[in-house]
């Protein structure tokens, strides 16, 4: 059976997307347009639009297993990242560039970290045609040094706990937006920087895939 993606595009703006809160017109009409079954592994395009993760099929297995993010938990993120179109923004996690795509299509410019080389050879492809974007791969707690300072940071999944590294590369009253936690419901917040001051604010819950290189360190043992 074929799958009509334009209807089911329509239906997960109707039924997941302006339910939640999502009053950004320019983010509804990315997320309209933007074919969300060209990211995902051949086989799973018809799971393209559902309300949950879209597993992916990451090159190195022994990272963990990597998802693109459920559309509620994604525009919602966007939402509170108040993303403006002279913004720099970097994607964290960016694995085949849907993320990456739909942001291009809000900000000046946008960079895409990427640690899986299948994931980011995707990515590469299917961003090609998009002259504001440039796909970066390495190691994704680093974030990307060389490009900073970002106007806004988005992680697409779910981290324990946020490196300093990535709140270092916020630009003055530059926003970072991810899911923290270590239980599979956790949270999405807000990381807002003053000057040297950085605010921390809790969004809304949210089950999303983690990410590897996050893990929380544990404290060392002590006898």
């Amino acid at each position: 059976m074929m799958t009509d993606y334009a209807a089911a595009r329509l239906n997960m703006i109707e039924s997941q997307v302006r339910p939640n809160g999502i009053t950004d017109r320019r983010i509804i009409t990315a997320m309209e347009t933007l074919a969300r079954e060209d990211f995902v592994p051949e086989s799973r395009r018809s799971l393209a639009y559902m309300d949950e993760d879209v597993p992916l099929d990451p090159a190195d297995r022994a990272q963990g297993p990597r998802a693109l993010i459920e559309v509620m938990a994604f525009a919602r993120m966007l939402q509170q990242a108040l993303i403006k179109p002279t913004d720099k923004v970097l994607v964290v996690g960016a694995g085949t560039g849907y993320g990456t795509a739909v942001i291009s299509q809000l900000a000046a410019s946008v960079v895409a970290l990427e640690c899986d080389a299948g994931l980011a050879a995707e990515a590469r492809r299917n961003l090609a045609h998009l002259p504001n974007v440039k796909l970066i791969e390495g190691p994704l707690a680093a974030g990307a040094p060389s490009e900073q300072p970002f106007d806004v940071i988005i992680l697409e999944g779910r981290a324990e706990e946020i490196p300093q590294a990535l709140l270092d590369q916020l630009a003055d009253d530059g926003r970072l937006v991810a899911v923290v936690g270590e239980a599979e419901i956790s949270q999405a917040r807000v990381y807002s920087r003053s000057g040297g001051a950085i605010a921390v604010r809790q969004a809304f819950d949210a089950s999303v895939a983690a990410l590897p290189g996050f893990k929380k360190k544990k404290p060392a043992f002590v006898f």
